[in-house]
């Protein structure tokens, strides 16, 4: 695997745009019928004006029934217009939001990770909000579009009555469009902001979720949850700032737009009084200036939904635009399942060189934890080969000249803390569904207990991170689910902290019996698992010091005995 070069950034508008070109037919049929929505709402005070200057001139039967259908047809055609068209428009703004959820979560989810340095927390955040707000352009232009249709209308119609209420009506809508497009920048980068600072205490939580009983061991809780506290009152700050500038936005809007239609109010009363239209032209003036107000409502809105979809496309840009952190080659590792450590320096180790041939069982007892997991992330490619000096090979072959999906197939590292997800026993264990050693990797990890305890057993439910089974019940199923991989090389990382002496003695012959001929490296400081293990690796301080059988070491090495002796 190779470090990509770095891509420029692509901007959200150019996400939005995506967004529209693939909901074209959905928006233009949106458009059509919110757009007669809007004609038809306009038509009807036009229709009252034109039915009280006629009715009041014919004084028939005949008219006052023909004005009556045309308020029927008006009725009908406002109700059914905005029925079809919200329902097409709302159909494709959930099916755009989705899409883009997949593609956030596809980013999310590859085996090489991306260079966003966000957290799993705000990249969740952006799959869910930022994805929902991006989705809202398919119903905001359409509704812009249609808004002006209804201003644009009333304003023809107002016009022909006498040119002055026409010009009122364009020049109101373009001072007002003007004075609110200054708040709606201010709106754009204060919900970008919001929408960071809420991610980040996501992220934060997502963090203590993970880590509150390790931190309730060490009186690390107090600490944390101020830290929490700190990022969750930014947040809560930012979110106030954003509701005032709402608010702000929304009371001019209304204000703004009661000013204009008070105004085509008085000026339609003064030219009535003065004799310069008609009681009709009247009646449809006032009935206009009462419902443009809902129109220029939509219309001044607008701009704002522009700019928190252009905000929330800016942030999955973050995600859906960086590059991966490692370009895996092209190459799958050879048959067998050796593994060779040559000169690897990276965080706590120090060129740390050592060898574990196809079907060994090997245990490696780090002195110091984090040396463990330094390892363990080396070997689960997690750390690009560039950020790393040395050499890993599988099978004899470069780590970096792999397919990372086949390093994926062919060798498993298994962290301490491995996520249990939502669903079952059967599915955290399997999750694809096809593992032929379900059954076995049930009875090495001494998982059947929980499996008998309940009436389902495997497909008895499992809640997200496990939070109804116990810190030694999720461990093992954790561990169920690496042994039933089945993989040519596994790397276990601390699997039986969480459980009692014995069971984790019962736990280490059974792994040690279902991985015979398979390559096994356990980093661990267990002596349940030393003592099964062919050979065991001391790591102290970055570099192998000693190796040999568990027994031997304790035997001999005074400070082996001191590390692992319980």
């Amino acid at each position: 695997m190779t470090t990509p070069d770095k891509q420029r950034p692509r901007p959200g508008s150019d996400i939005l745009r995506t967004a529209l070109r693939r909901n074209r037919g959905a928006m233009v049929w949106g458009t059509v019928l919110m757009g007669l929505y809007q004609a038809g709402e306009t038509a009807f005070p036009i229709a009252l004006g034109l039915i009280v200057e006629h009715t009041l001139r014919d004084r028939s039967l005949g008219s006052l029934g023909l004005s009556i259908a045309v308020l029927a047809v008006i009725i009908t055609t406002v109700s059914l217009s905005w029925r079809f068209g919200m329902r097409i428009l709302q159909k494709a703004n959930t099916t755009e939001a989705h899409r883009w959820r997949v593609e956030v979560a596809a980013c999310g989810l590859q085996p090489v990770a991306r260079d966003t340095e966000l957290k799993s927390g705000e990249v969740l955040t952006i799959a869910t909000e930022d994805a929902d707000q991006t989705a809202d352009i398919i119903e905001v232009v359409p509704l812009l579009i249609s808004s002006l249709v209804a201003v644009a209308v009333a304003a023809v119609a107002l016009g022909l009555a006498d040119l002055r209420l026409g010009l009122l009506v364009i020049v109101g809508t373009a001072a007002i469009m003007s004075i609110l497009s200054v708040l709606s920048k201010r709106i754009g980068s204060s919900t970008q902001e919001q929408q960071a600072r809420v991610a980040r205490a996501g992220a934060k939580v997502a963090d203590l979720i993970t880590g509150l009983r390790p931190l309730h061991g060490f009186g690390g809780n107090h600490a944390a949850f101020r830290s929490y506290r700190k990022v969750s009152t930014e947040a809560r700050h930012q979110a106030i700032a954003v509701a005032r500038i709402n608010g702000a936005y929304a009371g001019a809007s209304l204000a703004l737009n009661a000013v204009l239609a008070g105004a085509v109010t008085l000026a339609a009363g003064w030219l009535a009084f003065d004799g310069q239209i008609s009681i009709g032209e009247l009646v449809m003036a006032v009935g206009l200036a009462q419902f443009i107000m809902e129109p220029l409502r939509l219309f001044s809105e607008m701009p704002k939904y522009v700019m928190i979809a252009r905000a929330s496309a800016e942030r999955m840009a973050l995600v859906l635009t960086a590059p991966p952190v490692a370009a895996p080659g092209p190459e799958r590792p050879a048959a067998g399942g050796d593994l060779e450590i040559d000169g690897v320096r990276h965080g706590t180790l120090r060129k740390v060189k050592f060898q574990v041939a196809a079907g060994e069982f090997v245990a490696i007892a780090a002195y110091e934890p984090r040396a463990s997991a330094d390892l363990a992330s080396v070997l689960a490619a997690n750390v690009p080969p560039d950020a790393y000096e040395g050499v890993v090979r599988v099978s004899g072959q470069d780590l970096a000249g792999l397919s990372i999906e086949a390093v994926r197939e062919h060798l498993l590292v298994n962290p301490y803390d491995g996520e249990i997800f939502a669903g079952s026993l059967r599915t955290n264990i399997d999750p694809s569904g096809t593992s032929r050693t379900v059954a076995e990797a049930v009875e090495a990890s001494l998982l059947t207990d929980v499996v008998a305890l309940h009436r389902e057993g495997l497909d008895h439910p499992v809640r997200d991170r496990g939070a109804n089974l116990s810190g030694g019940q999720r461990q093992r199923l954790s561990l169920a689910r690496a042994l039933a991989a089945d993989t040519d090389i596994l790397v276990l990382h601390d699997p039986t902290t969480a459980v009692d002496a014995v069971t984790e003695q019962l736990i280490a012959r059974n792994v040690a019996k279902l991985r015979r001929g398979r390559t096994t490296i356990v980093l661990t400081s267990s002596p349940a698992l030393l003592d099964v293990a062919d050979r065991v690796l001391v790591l102290d301080d970055g570099v192998i010091t000693a190796e040999d059988t568990h027994r031997n070491l304790l035997a001999t090495d005074e400070g082996y005995c001191l590390a692992v002796a319980r």
